[in-house]
């Protein structure tokens, strides 16, 4: 089994460059496919890609705001794909409940999270009890049994790892927390049932594709600040919450919306 820091540095910096230095070719600069990139999950059954462009529009994002160097286009991977390990940001959504996950499946899914990787689990549904809340609570008491998914504390390193968060949005405001696995110290599942996808989601032509409610452009802000903050904080190889953060933290309470 990988450790969290092997994990990453495979992610991020690429296995693929180990080939031609060994064939002694001239080393070239990180092509894309070194660079970090968000791969949603691909299932059967219900609708896995409900917000078709929700993870590229927050690529461009976090290009645009943080030092992180991103592939503009998502992945889209299965759970037995051999290429899982290249990405340290799953992404699965859905609307409706999805076909069982194998026994399989998510055994490779749990080494996957053990050694490093982050999975977003967002519930376009817009509404507690349907079939994806069921599907991915079902499928986080079979990743971990005794490890339950449970409210994330509200001082989390997650809502203030990039921006200073009180509270997670998205195109609804049904839960005004999100909910967690932490495994060795850290969270390894994160939900959240706001449908995040849905306030990212924008057109070829610049439109926002959903309405954002009750708070409109406020809310969509900060639903991608809470992107931003997952992106750091899968990226990051073991974010603390102590006190060499407090400056850097500090200096960023100037973008809290007011």
């Amino acid at each position: 089994m990988w450790s969290r820091r092997a994990f990453l540095r495979f992610s991020l910096t690429g296995a693929a460059l180990a080939g031609p230095l060994l064939l002694g070719r001239r080393a070239r600069a990180l092509g894309d496919k070194e660079k970090f990139q968000i791969a949603q999950v691909v299932y059967t059954g219900g609708q896995w890609q409900p917000r078709a462009s929700a993870l590229r529009r927050l690529l461009w994002e976090i290009d645009k705001r943080t030092s992180i160097d991103p592939r503009l286009e998502p992945a889209e991977v299965r759970l037995l794909d051999p290429e899982l390990r290249r990405y340290p940001l799953l992404y699965v959504a859905g609307d409706g409940e999805p076909s069982r996950f194998r026994d399989d499946e998510v055994e490779r899914l749990r080494r996957h999270l053990q050694a490093g990787g982050f999975l977003l689990a967002d519930n376009a549904e817009g509404r507690p009890g349907g079939g994806f809340d069921r599907a991915v609570r079902q499928l986080a008491a079979r990743l971990f049994p005794g490890e339950p998914l449970g409210k994330l504390p509200e001082d989390h390193v997650i809502y203030k790892s990039f921006y200073l968060l009180q509270e997670p949005a998205g195109r609804v405001m049904v839960a005004n927390h999100l909910e967690g696995i932490l495994h060795d110290g850290r969270v390894v599942l994160l939900y959240c049932q706001n449908d995040l996808g849905g306030a990212w989601a924008r057109d070829n032509f610049g439109r926002w594709e959903y309405d954002v409610f009750p708070g409109g452009d406020r809310q969509r802000e900060l639903a991608f600040r809470l992107g931003v903050n997952l992106a750091m904080y899968a990226t990051c190889l073991d974010y603390k919450t102590d006190q060499v953060h407090v400056p850097f933290i500090l200096r960023r309470r100037r973008w809290r919306v007011p």
